[in-house]
């Protein structure tokens, strides 16, 4: 059964990503402290992606009714 997420705080999320990232370079953890930050990590990662995505798509439906501007089809993964 999949949960509902609240909506997601891109800038929070980020800052929360960012702070976990300081803690895991810090070296001050344990391997178990470690596990659960790279975890939470994860999470906050995809969260990102996510919403990333959803802008994508807002901002192409945007583009595409005004017809002004022709919108060129972005790939997320050519990166990864």
């Amino acid at each position: 059964m999949a949960r509902k997420k609240a909506p997601l705080d891109f800038e929070q999320s980020l800052a929360d990503l960012q702070q976990l990232v300081e803690r895991l370079e810090s070296g001050e953890l344990s391997l178990e402290d470690s596990l659960s930050a790279f975890e939470q990590g994860i999470r906050l990662t995809r969260d990102c992606q996510s919403a990333l995505g959803q802008a994508e798509q807002k901002v192409q439906v945007l583009l595409e009714r005004d017809g002004e501007t022709q919108s060129v089809p972005f790939d997320a993964d050519e990166d990864a």
